[in-house]
């Protein structure tokens, strides 16, 4: 056969060359056992084979070389009839690592906002070039990434960023790194995860006139990290509560609902949405819109406003009480009174409220004094006082402390 053409030097690394070429022009009747590839020293003579036998492929990658030698490449084509004539390179190749400057190759769908839903996967693949390999750095919002919540697998011509299950915290800048000794190359991605947003906040109705019913409500709370497109507008009769949409994709924060029915009574709901979605619960108005029948006009009636306050009473009276000395005792009755009346408490008409030994209580209109450890000298006139802004009463009773016979 005729020398196999086009051979030329693909690679080059610190132990290996790639070599690739094409067949020759003129290969025989017999067809081609193979190609033979030899490499020879620079200053030797010598050619020694670079693969065990024959390749039958038109590419081949030399392997286990010396860095630094400086190599001869040929290759015969092989038929039954002999070998061909050599092809050989003309200048000898040096085997090391061919620098290469660092650089992204950025898809175009990451040259802009990449927004992803709530629980979507992220695969994110960046082929880049450089020789030798180059180091890759990873950083969202200036800091490192953390390997548990983001998988980040390189390789030699590209870098992949993976996340299974979005999350809102995923979103944010981030910034890719090659680095080959003093060479660099950076890409920045923005990456937007967004949900389906909160209902809407503070509606109210405002005004029902005719057919008509006025809303204005507020923006949600939460809009789902995501810009809110609009909203969507429902009404339900009061007596069936189904829901009919009277707008959607609506923009503005206030609308009038108009063609309801004369006589009956509707509540309004509004979701809000953005590119998730309609937000998964709604604000409904608290009380129905009226809508009045024509030729009646509704004229409340007018009440005088009733004056519930009153003058303390007791409802129930403090009654006379006999009591052994050393043991706690207690005095109870019941008032009433409209504003909640004050309580004081008198022994001999001397008012008790600054007296440790004495502690009142008022519950629920139930009053008691509680009397510790009484002695003989604690007996005598006891008077409970109640009074507010319309009056006062006062009740009282005979307290008796008997000598304890023990002591």
């Amino acid at each position: 056969p005729s020398e196999p053409t086009n051979f030329t030097v693909e690679d080059v690394s610190d132990s290996t060359v790639s070599l690739k070429w094409r067949p020759p022009e003129r290969i025989g009747a017999g067809g081609l056992d193979g190609y033979m590839v030899e490499y020879c020293k620079d200053g030797s003579t010598e050619w020694i084979p670079a693969l065990p036998g024959l390749t039958e492929r038109t590419s081949a990658l030399v392997k286990d070389l010396v860095t630094g030698d400086k190599l001869y490449f040929r290759i015969k084509a092989v038929n039954l009839a002999g070998e061909s004539a050599a092809a050989t390179i003309k200048e000898p190749i040096t085997v090391q690592e061919i620098l290469q400057r660092p650089k992204f190759w950025l898809p175009r769908h990451l040259r802009q906002t990449l927004v992803k839903k709530v629980g979507e996967t992220i695969n994110i693949v960046i082929p880049f070039q450089g020789k030798p390999r180059p180091k890759i750095t990873w950083l969202k919002d200036g800091q490192t990434l953390d390997s548990k919540d983001v998988g980040i697998r390189n390789s030699s011509t590209d870098t992949i960023l993976f996340i299974r299950k979005a999350e809102l915290h995923h979103s944010g800048a981030y910034e890719v790194t090659l680095q080959i000794e003093n060479m660099s190359d950076k890409v920045a991605i923005t990456i937007q995860i967004i949900d389906k947003p909160g209902p809407p906040q503070n509606i109210k109705l405002v005004d029902v006139w005719g057919f008509n019913a006025a809303l204005e409500w507020s923006p949600p709370q939460d809009d789902g990290n995501a810009q809110i497109l609009g909203y969507t507008v429902q009404k339900a009769d009061k007596k069936t509560m189904e829901w009919y949409t009277v707008f959607d994709h609506y923009r503005r924060t206030n609308c009038i609902v108009s063609d309801l029915i004369m006589g009956n009574d509707y509540f309004f709901r509004i979701f809000s949405e953005n590119l998730c979605g309609l937000s998964e619960t709604a604000a409904t108005t608290k009380n129905p819109a009226h809508i009045q029948k024509t030729g009646t006009t509704y004229k409340p009636p007018c009440y005088k406003e009733h004056d519930f306050s009153e003058a303390p009473k007791f409802t129930h009276p403090l009654v006379n009480r006999s009591v052994i000395a050393g043991y706690n005792t207690t005095l109870s009755c019941a008032v009433r009174g409209i504003p909640k009346p004050k309580i004081f408490w008198f022994k001999n008409k001397m008012d008790l409220s600054g007296d440790a030994k004495y502690r009142m209580f008022s519950k629920q209109g139930v009053l008691t004094l509680e009397i510790r450890k009484p002695t003989p000298f604690d007996g005598g006139i006891y008077t409970c006082k109640a009074v507010n802004e319309c009056g006062e009463a006062e009740i009282e009773c005979r307290l008796d402390v008997r000598g304890n016979q023990m002591n």
